[in-house]
């Protein structure tokens, strides 16, 4: 089965329960499952058991999804035990920081990784940056997200997931990269600070950005420079 996966969490340092703010009356965790809904694949949220996931618990049971709870920093580990608890056979890894990343990205990503289909590839728009940060996706098979977890060492390998696979560690990995047209990777329209939310809450308010596509944004933000100008010096967290 091919399914997403998308990691939640309550406890975000920088923006603290982040993904149950709201922009048009709607929490951010709910924009980006109607987002994910979209690409008419399973969705599956990766949360914690720290004792602080049941609003994620109870959103997922509301919306009819399902949810797994596993390690809060080991998050290799979680995504291992929920893929292999639901059968899943492709894993498309998204995060939950991302309330407009857009459903026809994912499926012509999807796409592009069946022509070439095998369990040694590795396919994401993330390793070489061209989409605004918000967009990412990442695509690997269940033998890939195995080896990660029967074989990383580093904390920063359980941590984020895939840089055990994208690093190439086991030798055993074909990676290959979603490019966008043109380069947009100085946007930023993802969730992780106040400025972040400043700019979310406006697209969404203002423009409308929940009913459009990547580019559609992106254009959006051509044409009104000074939202870019409000998270343009965040600086994103590294792997």
């Amino acid at each position: 089965m091919v399914a997403i996966i998308t990691q939640a969490r309550v406890n975000s340092s920088r923006l603290p329960n982040k993904i149950f703010l709201e922009a048009s009356g709607i929490s951010f965790l709910q924009h980006h499952i109607n987002r994910l809904k979209k690409t008419g694949l399973p969705v599956i949220v990766a949360t914690t058991n720290n004792g602080s996931e049941k609003p994620i618990v109870d959103f997922c049971k509301k919306e009819n999804i399902p949810c797994y709870c596993g390690d809060e920093n080991n998050v290799l580990k979680r995504y291992y035990e929920c893929a292999k608890k639901y059968g899943v056979s492709t894993v498309i890894r998204v995060t939950s920081d991302c309330p407009l990343i857009d459903a026809t990205l994912i499926q012509n990503g999807l796409a592009a990784y069946k022509k070439n289909e095998s369990h040694t590839i590795y396919y994401s728009n993330t390793i070489e940056r061209s989409y605004p940060r918000g967009m990412d996706y990442e695509i690997f098979s269940f033998e890939l997200l195995e080896d990660a977890f029967n074989n990383a060492t580093d904390e920063s390998d359980k941590e984020h997931v895939t840089p055990y696979l994208w690093k190439n560690k086991s030798g055993n990995v074909t990676v290959k990269t979603d490019l966008c047209s043109e380069a947009n990777s100085n946007y930023r329209i993802t969730l992780d600070t106040a400025e972040d939310l400043d700019l979310l809450t406006r697209l969404i308010e203002k423009h409308a950005a929940d009913k459009m596509d990547c580019d559609t944004i992106v254009q959006v933000l051509k044409n009104n420079p000074e939202l870019a100008e409000i998270n343009k010096l965040i600086e994103q967290k590294k792997v």
